[in-house]
Parts: structure tokens; C-alpha cells; sequence
């Protein structure tokens, strides 16, 4: 029997998490492996079906809405499981991580595991939790060029760069990566 496990690439917005699973998907399709990629059916910002990096990168995806999907719609041969923007799974994607982990498959998982007002972000945590491998990212402040491991979500429209305003997907218009000294608290 295959032995699988749960692998997370986790932190702020910017911080290359797509990048990096992208990357693992890329040495997988390459060692010959059989790979199955997700992405959240609302992450449509660079066309549905895509599991894309703010850097360019992307690869073909299948869009699922719940946790429940995606352990569905996976493929019981597949080797490698991956799901891109997984804070929108919502807690149910820790278990069912683990589920296609049980049946053999490499499951890497990618998402913020910090809100925009600093909080730890479902499932993010859970999953840490129960991984074998976390990669915890930081993205640069664009305030001092420290690493930066929150972000927050900014308007552009009516002045201010850093108005703070209400949650919803969204990439460098919406959202900049900041340090520990320049969150807003």
C-alpha cells in the first residue's frame, strides 16, 4: 500500500504559496506521478479552471466548492492531491485531507493562515496540525521591506492606499503584505 501523508504551504497573501505548490505539481507531473489539482470554485481572478501564481505560473485545475468535492472527484490512484487556495474549504478539508492521505495519495495543501485582521485562519491551523511537512512562507512589507507574515486589505478608490475595507477575494488590489510593526492593529 502507498504510504501518503499531508504536506502545508501556508502564510500571508504574496508570500509565493501557489508558487510553491505549483512547484511540487511540476516535479510530480515530471517523476511520472499522477496528479490531481484543485482550486476553490470562487478563485476566479485568473480564469476558472487554473491554479495560477501572482508570478505567473499555473497549471489546469479542477474547481470544486467543498472539501467534499474534492475528495470525491479525486482520482483513487492519484499520487498527488493538490489544493490551492484552501482557507475558502473551509474545516472540512482538514479531514478529508487526511482521508485521501489514508487511501495513498500525497496531499499538499496551500492557503492563508492568517485573516486580513490577524486571525488564524480555518482550516489552515487544523491542517498544520495534522501534517507531516509545513512550510510557513513570509511575504516582504511593502512598508519597510521586512518579512512580512500578515496582510491586509486595502482601497485604492477614493484616496488612501490603506483604507481598510470589506473581505472578499482579491489580489495586490485589494490586499498588501506587511511585517509585524505596520499591521494595523
Amino acid at each position: 500500500m502507498r504510504q501518503g501523508r499531508v504536506e502545508v504551504i501556508a502564510g500571508p497573501m504574496f508570500a509565493g504559496k501557489s508558487e510553491e505548490l505549483l512547484r511540487r505539481v511540476r516535479r510530480a507531473v515530471i517523476a511520472g506521478r499522477r496528479v490531481e489539482v484543485f482550486t476553490h470554485r470562487l478563485d476566479v481572478r485568473r480564469g476558472a479552471d487554473r491554479v495560477s501564481s501572482h508570478a505567473g505560473a499555473d497549471h489546469p485545475a479542477r474547481s470544486a466548492a467543498t472539501a467534499a468535492e474534492i475528495e470525491s472527484m479525486a482520482d483513487p490512484a492519484a499520487d498527488l492531491v493538490a489544493v490551492d487556495e484552501a482557507q475558502f474549504f473551509g474545516p472540512d478539508l482538514a479531514e478529508a485531507a487526511d482521508r485521501l492521505a489514508v487511501r495513498g495519495a500525497v496531499v499538499v495543501v496551500a492557503g492563508l493562515d492568517v485573516t486580513f485582521d490577524r486571525r488564524p485562519f480555518e482550516p489552515l491551523p487544523s491542517l498544520m496540525a495534522l501534517a507531516e511537512r509545513v512550510t510557513k512562507l513570509t511575504s516582504i512589507c511593502l512598508v519597510c521591506g521586512n518579512d512580512a507574515i500578515f496582510h491586509e486589505r486595502v482601497s485604492h478608490a477614493g484616496g488612501s492606499a490603506t483604507d481598510v475595507v470589506a473581505e472578499h477575494v482579491g489580489g495586490e488590489d485589494k490586499y498588501q503584505a506587511r511585517c509585524r510593526v505596520h499591521v494595523r492593529r
